[in-house]
This record gives structure tokens, sequence and C-alpha cells, in this order.
């Protein structure tokens, strides 16, 4: 492929070019809907970002001839840097490959990088054989969630990156984790790769075999994980880091730099933390987290919500705009409330956190919400329900074609959830290290709700103690909102924007002492 790095000089000037492509990038991002880019995963690496990530890299590289590879090629922000930075440290670029899945923007690099020799592919890298190795991989991989690949894709995906690394991922994991594996046959020994990736692969369970891949067929250097309240993209409500590692393998422990905030050059916190202690680990943001930094290793022995609650996530139900009505819009359609079940709104719109319930069992609201739950056959509701008919006529060509009811058995049949005294929230802020992000509510009413919220049911050891003891629901609520911000932030996740969120497995590892506490004292 030649020094390419030293003819641009003669080419053209590499600020022209950038400045060119940025354009380009801009252009073609406008051309296409947020939801499409969504979809197919397209976040643009912003250049400042790609110019911190290529100087780390190639310091970590110290090859004098660097074969680059770039896998998400886009219109080129990481190439760009990368032969900007390898033109100021006088380095050798042997060759380099970019490849590009998306038409226009395999297009514009086309016509923005010709007069430098990579070599750029159209196509889709996983499906790409290995031309050749090397020794130098920065990439941003699209961030496709796992419900955006079909069926027949995983299928392949897995079959292929399982007889390359013999790591079978999870059907939950994204595009990206199938990128990293697929890369690996690219890899020269000792070869450097940097992945700009979100950061939830460290805690969340599909992330598991990604990271048994990062320990145990590579050898990690570093994970850096930007501060999600400062996002990196201003379209994808991501948390980032860019975790590094080189191609070999060892069996010994050794030390990973774990990084957080600031850039790779000054982070805000670093703390390096050993290969065996990250193997026993189920989460690894902790060991950068701004808050919790200095707690790497929490004591395991304290009671956990998980102990004294059975916890799932309310009802999913497919279109909350045609499934939930309120009183008054199901007086007005003059439809049967025997086929409806009491359900709480959001939790933006819940201003009480204990909420009281009136003599039928619905919420004491000024605006009540019923969810339609009709359990009956559609031959049955038209002949003996026309109302309840009509109105879910009125939905066969919208929302029973959406994905969820569409997947159903019957389309408009919903989850089955009795209602649940206590329960959480399922995303939120905090506005200091003090305030916790979810929010713990008492429930008097026979409402459910709906998947914004977590519902905790207590076990028979809590059960039997609310039973005989009515009155203490209440001091257990009271507990529950006394667990600390920390602590709540140490099982769940953050995304971009600072927007925090757990799942129900999460809670359920929240530590309560003072409820053990509470129920010893009874």
């Amino acid at each position: 492929m030649g020094t390419q790095n030293k003819r641009l000089g003669a080419i053209r000037d590499l600020s022209l070019i950038e400045s060119k492509r940025m354009q380009l990038q801009i252009a073609i991002d406008n051309s296409k809907s947020i939801e499409n880019r969504r979809r197919f995963g397209q976040f643009a690496t912003p250049y400042e970002l790609a110019q911190e990530i290529v100087l780390f890299g190639l310091g970590l590289q110290n090859e004098k001839e660097i074969s680059f590879l770039e896998p998400a090629f886009g219109t080129g922000a990481f190439y760009s840097a990368f032969l900007s930075e390898c033109s100021k440290q006088n380095k050798n670029v042997n060759s380099a490959i970019g490849i590009e899945l998306d038409d226009d923007f395999f297009g514009a690099a086309n016509v923005l990088w010709r007069d430098t020799n990579i070599n750029l592919v159209n196509g889709d890298f996983t499906e790409i054989d290995c031309f050749y190795k090397i020794n130098l991989l920065i990439s941003n991989p699209p961030y496709v969630r796992h419900h955006y690949i079909g069926q027949e894709q995983k299928n392949r995906l897995s079959e292929m990156t399982k007889s390359e690394t013999g790591i079978s991922l999870s059907g939950l994991a994204g595009l990206y984790c199938y990128f990293i594996l697929s890369a690996h046959k690219w890899l020269a020994p000792n070869a450097i790769c940097g992945w700009l990736i979100p950061s939830e692969f460290m805690d969340v369970n599909y992330g598991s075999m990604l990271k048994e891949y990062l320990l145990n067929k590579v050898r990690l250097l570093r994970i850096h994980r930007y501060n999600p309240e400062n996002c990196k993209f201003d379209d994808a409500l991501v948390s980032s880091c860019v975790v590094w590692f080189r191609n070999e393998t060892t069996t010994e422990n050794y030390e990973v730099e774990f990084s957080y905030g600031g850039t790779h050059e000054k982070p805000v916190i670093r703390q390096n933390v050993d290969r065996y202690t990250l193997e026993q680990s189920r989460k690894w943001t902790h060991f950068s987290n701004k808050i919790i930094a200095n707690e790497q290793l929490q004591n395991t022995s304290f009671p956990i919500l998980g102990d004294f609650f059975t916890i799932k996530r309310g009802i999913a139900t497919g279109d909350n705009d045609f499934f939930i009505l309120s009183k008054e819009q199901i007086e007005d359609l003059d439809l049967d409330l025997k086929f409806f079940t009491p359900v709480l709104p959001s939790p933006r719109y819940l201003k009480s956190d204990e909420v009281f319930s009136d003599q039928n069992g619905h919420p004491q609201l000024d605006t009540q919400y019923f969810l339609l739950n009709c359990t009956l056959p559609e031959d049955e509701i038209r002949e003996h329900h026309p109302a309840i008919w009509n109105y879910l006529n009125s939905g066969k060509d919208t929302t029973a074609q959406k994905y969820l009811c569409k997947n159903r058995k019957v389309w408009y049949y919903q989850e089955n959830r009795s209602a649940a005294p206590l329960l959480c929230s399922y995303m939120g802020r905090g506005n200091s290290e003090h305030t916790a992000p979810f929010r713990f509510i008492l429930n008097h009413t026979n409402a459910i709700v709906t998947n914004s919220y977590l519902m905790l049911y207590p076990k028979d050891i809590l059960n039997d103690v609310i039973t005989q003891y009515p009155d203490i629901l209440h001091k257990v609520w009271e507990v529950l909102t006394s667990i600390t911000a920390c602590d709540l932030e140490y099982e769940g996740r953050i995304y971009g924007g600072g927007l925090k969120k757990i799942e129900p497995k999460e809670l359920a590892f929240v530590k309560c002492p003072r409820l053990a506490e509470l129920l010893v004292s009874v």
C-alpha cells in the first residue's frame, strides 16, 4: 500500500479534506431520519473525540509500520485523525482498510480518501473474509440493539463468532458485540484495538461473554469511561467508553486501568484493578464510578432487596395510548368497566409517593386511568359486547400491527399482573449525590403499573409479617426510601445526559440492612 501519509502533503492538505468530510457527514446525517439512524446504529464520531482516541492508540502501538483497520468507516473520522497523527509522529502507514455498509457514507468516503490508497470496501464487516492481518484497529461500531437484528442474522453471527473465538454471545447482545468478536481474525499478534462502545456491556447480563473475551482471549489494557452527563454524541442516548486491548493471551494475573471522566490523557478518576478481581465482579462500572470509586469491593454479606421481594417490571401494553383510557373516556365510549383494570399514571405524572384507595380500590387521583384487559375471544366479544368489539376493531389496522401486539397469541391480551404494594420508578436522574434517582412508592390500591415502574411483591418471610402487622408496611416503605443514591446507582446503570436506569435483577441486588433490622425488631 506504500506510505500514504507521506504522499498526502503532495496531494491535498489534510485539514481541507477534514473540512469537506465534516460537511458531507452533516449533509448525510440530515438526509436520514433520526429513527432510521438509530435503527442502523449510525452515530458519527466527533473529530475531536476521534483525535483523542487515535492519539492514545498510537501511543500503545510501538510498531514502526502501521496496518490500520476501521470496520465501521462512515465518512472516515478516525481515518482522518489517524493520518493527521501519523504525519505529526512520522509513523509509516503500511496499509489501511475501511469497511462501510451504507452506500451514502461509502460514496462520500470514496470521494474524500481516494488519493490515500486506502482499501475501501462497501459491505457488511461481519460477512467479509480477512484480507491480511493488521496491528491497529480503532472503531466506533454500529450501536444496533438486539431487537433490530433479525433471528436469521443473529444465528449466522452467533455461529461465526463462536467458530472464530469460542465465545457464544447472548441473543440480547447488540451488534457492536459481534463486531468486536468478528474482528478477532484480522488481528496480528500484539495488535492494538480501541473500540468506542456503549459502557452498558460492563453491567448487563449480555455483556458477560464480551467480558470473558476481554479477559481470556486478549489482554485487556484499559477502559476509559466518559462522563455520561457530558454525552459525546448529540443524537445518541448512551454512556460511552473506549475499550483498549492487545492481541495476546496470558494466564497470569495483571492490572487493568479503569478511568472516568475528562479525557484519556487527563481523566478525573484513574485506578488499576487486577484481572482476578474483574473475573469475580458482576459489574465493572464500579471501578470508575465517581461516587463509589473507593468502594471497589463491597461487603456481600449485607441483606439485599431480593431477599425480601420478588421484583418484576410493570406490563408492556404494546400501545399505552390505545389500551389505557381515563374513566371519562371509558364513559364517553360507553365501555363496560368490568373489562378494565385500574392502572397508575407514569411516574412523571404521579405527584405523590403514597397512593391511597377509594372504596372501589381505585387510586384517589384527579384523573383515574384504566387498562383495557379483556381475555375473551373475538367471537364472544363481537356477539355479546359490541362496544368493546367496536373499540378493539378501531385498533386493528394500527395498534394490532405494532411489534409487541403482533407477536402475541391474541393481539389485545395483556400480561397478567396483580397489584404490588410497593413500586419503584424505572428511570430517573436525581439532582445531587444525596438525592436518589429512583422513587419508591407505597401503593394502597388495586392498580397495576406499566413498565415505567418495577413492582415489588413481598416474599413469604416479609409477607407473613405484613399480614400479621399491617401497619409495618408503612415502615418498610420508609426503609426503602432511605436507601442512598449511592447504593441504588451502584447496582443501576447510567446513560447519556445523566439518565439512570435500574432493572429488576439490579434492584434485587441493592443492599438493605435496615429492612432486616426492622423485621428482627418486630
